[in-house]
């Protein structure tokens, strides 16, 4: 089973290399400045649940320039900010992609003609994610995966339901859009 992977932690773990480089141009060897910045670094409590890991980064980048001004290290402050800034504005088109996922519920029997409908409708570009077969019960679920822009593009006015509903086997069609946002 493999866990929700996301695009925008990658982001995270260079955006945070950045800014470890500032904090030690400022730190140095300089024994007591690295004590401090320890001190200061564990009074930062988390209260509420980080939902985006750049969050976390954003913290520490505002941690690591307040550190580089209170040693009136303004130069490292301006230079690294603006490093990391270029690095976000570069990697910023990563983004989760806008997936939807199409919830389907039909006879067993007629489940090949419902993955060859989907199929066709979207040219081979969804993912079939999930067929769950119940032999007992004689129905089929499936979800499949496809981009929000491709099926804005091509459903406009229900297409896919239209061409679906022609199967006699077809019990349920549900769309699920997923957002980062979770509350």
């Amino acid at each position: 089973m493999s866990g929700v992977y996301n695009k925008k932690f990658n982001v995270s773990l260079i955006m945070l290399t950045l800014i470890t480089t500032l904090v030690m141009n400022v730190i140095g060897n300089n024994i007591a400045l690295s004590l401090g910045m320890v001190g200061a670094l564990s009074i930062v409590r988390f209260r509420t649940a980080i939902k985006d890991s750049r969050d976390t980064a954003y913290i520490f980048w505002c941690i690591a320039v307040g550190i580089c001004c209170g040693v009136s290290e303004y130069l490292i402050a301006g230079i690294g900010s603006f490093i990391i800034f270029i690095f976000l504005i570069f990697f910023g088109i990563i983004k989760n992609d806008d997936r939807v996922l199409l919830v389907i519920k039909a006879d067993l029997s007629d489940a090949d003609k419902i993955d060859n409908a989907v199929d066709t409708f979207f040219k081979g570009k969804e993912k079939l994610k999930v067929k769950n077969q119940s032999i007992d019960a004689g129905s089929a679920d499936m979800i499949f995966e496809v981009s929000g822009k491709l099926l804005d593009k091509k459903d406009k006015n229900g297409a896919l339901l239209k061409s679906l509903k022609e199967i006699q086997g077809l019990h349920s069609f549900n769309v699920v859009r997923q957002e980062d946002d979770l509350i």
